[in-house]
């Protein structure tokens, strides 16, 4: 007897609709699978006769064949565990086919009949009610994840011999278990940061326009206590950008179990030494890395210079284009990665170049070699470029005095300046393509968003020349401008916004002269 049911299998960050066929024939007892599956699914043999003998019911002791369809499309991973046991079930008698009419499933079984949980279930839920499906069958464990698809009737079971109850009987299906949402705190207010005027006010411009920022500056001068603050002074995720991103932490493995939505803007941090796959993505299965990761959030790049070059090479074209493409012999994959980067360095391999009190040992040589891992093209991309210096006694001292009404204001709240950037970004909303922010104007967007006034444009056209700016960074400086006039609830750019945007340009001649 043939018997087919429906499941999905991951690509990239979609799932493509796979149909598992069952055939049952005379011949010697064993059990085939078909259809390109990778070791995972072929295990799926072992795992599901057990778990049909254990659940009390019956394993077929005849030829049976499963072909996962379409055949030139790659399977892995054991969520065709419960879709083959329903199969046989079908095939062999012990479940009607009406109870399986319109229904997806996927799980892994353990070897007592246990549901054990699968990563990438919302894209499982969300290809499910593209094509139409009644109803989800997953784990327990999955549940509430697959929920957050609506439209989409969700079954969750703890064993197969529930979820048999529940095809049964969908009626009886158990609640959902709903997971609370975690709290929308984050790590640190920008109240805590002293003195460090200019890397505040760079700080929010980047949040303000999603603009990428470098921080570069002797050790302890607090370029990873800002960086750790972005994330705070951005607006809250909106219900599409959050299931995008709960989508790419359950494709990656990364939700909890029960996972709610994640409803909070990502901060991720590799470390220096991660290889390219891990950074942008990859694997024989594509599976998202740190850049995607960090999508609608802050990817913080600590010891910029360390990082290998071609690793770093791999930032230029998604940072462009906020996607990451993976191309593979048999698939090709898209993740999104719409990624403030804030990334920081020592401005020399000691980290004492440019330090007032202390001497720096590396000579000229040596920081340009330390600087050759940064290409300009890479440079060219960051829009704000920030020196730091360490803080002084005084700045250390801000908001400690006594209360004299003598002392120098306490530090601003992230509260405070996340209220600029929110107004800044309805602004943006209003009068952008599409509301996007300014970091992320085209160019033939950026010329009716501007309203430069003459001398905005004189000085601009001086920096240009003056600076030798590509045109990338040329165009770049317009953007922070207009997030500056933007943040100052200005309609048109002045010469003030250009100029005030040109001492967040320190670093453009990096490349040629070794960070001097």
């Amino acid at each position: 007897m043939l018997a087919r049911c429906s499941s999905a299998t991951l690509c990239g960050l979609e799932a493509h609709e796979v149909t598992v066929e069952v055939d049952i024939a005379p011949g010697l007892p064993g059990l085939r699978l078909v259809g390109l599956p990778d070791a995972a699914v072929q295990e799926a043999r072992e795992r599901v006769r057990s778990a049909l003998r254990h659940s009390g019911l019956r394993v077929p002791l005849t030829r049976v064949v499963v072909n996962l369809a379409p055949a030139n499309l790659r399977k892995a991973g054991p969520g065709f565990d419960l879709p083959i046991a329903l199969g046989l079930l079908l095939a062999s008698g012990q479940l009607e086919p009406s109870r399986l009419a319109g229904v997806w499933s996927g799980a892994e079984l353990g070897l007592d009949g246990r549901l054990r949980p699968i990563r990438g279930v919302l894209a499982l839920a969300l290809a499910a009610r593209q094509a139409g499906a009644r109803a989800l069958l997953v784990p327990a464990a999955n549940a509430a994840e697959a929920a957050l698809v609506e439209g989409l009737q969700v079954w969750g079971a703890e064993d197969l011999t529930q979820a048999l109850a529940i095809l049964q009987h969908p009626e009886r299906a158990p609640a959902l278990r709903r997971r609370a949402a975690e709290p929308g705190g984050v790590e640190g207010d920008l109240a805590e940061v002293r003195g460090q005027a200019h890397g505040r006010r760079a700080l929010e411009i980047a949040a303000a326009g999603a603009h990428h920022l470098l921080l570069v500056g002797p050790p302890g001068s607090g370029k990873t206590m800002l960086a750790r603050r972005l994330a705070g002074l951005l607006p809250p995720l909106q219900r599409q950008e959050a299931l995008e991103l709960t989508q790419l932490h359950s494709v990656a493995g990364l939700l909890p179990e029960g996972g709610a939505l994640v409803e909070r803007r990502p901060f991720r941090s590799p470390h220096h030494s991660c290889s390219g796959a891990a950074l942008i993505g990859g694997g024989s299965m594509p599976l998202p890395g740190e850049l995607s990761l960090a999508h609608h959030g802050v990817l913080f790049l600590d010891e910029l210079a360390e990082f290998r070059r071609e690793v770093l090479e791999l930032l230029r074209q998604p940072l462009e284009e906020g996607t990451v493409t993976i191309s593979r012999t048999r698939q090709r994959c898209l993740f999104p990665c719409r990624i403030t980067l804030v990334a920081a360095t020592n401005p020399c391999p000691c980290g004492h170049f440019g330090d007032p009190t202390t001497v720096c040992s590396c000579g000229e040589a040596g920081r340009r070699r330390y600087w050759s891992h940064l290409s300009g093209p890479l440079l060219d991309r960051l829009d704000l470029q920030v020196a730091m210096r360490r803080p002084e006694p005084r700045d250390l001292a801000q908001g400690l005095e006594a209360p004299t009404g003598s002392g120098s204001p306490a530090p601003e709240a992230s509260a405070v300046v996340a209220e600029r950037v929110r107004r800044a970004r309805r602004r943006m909303e209003r009068r952008n393509p599409g509301g996007c922010s300014n970091g992320l104007l085209e160019g033939h967007q950026l010329t009716g968003a501007l309203q430069l006034d003459m001398a905005a444009l004189a000085l601009w056209e001086r920096a240009l020349e003056q600076r030798r700016l590509s045109a990338r960074s040329g165009l770049r400086l317009l953007r922070v401008a207009r997030t500056i006039a933007d943040l100052a609830g200005e309609e048109a750019v002045r010469a003030g916004a250009i100029a005030e945007a040109l001492t967040f340009r320190s670093f453009d001649l990096v490349g040629a002269n070794g960070g001097d």
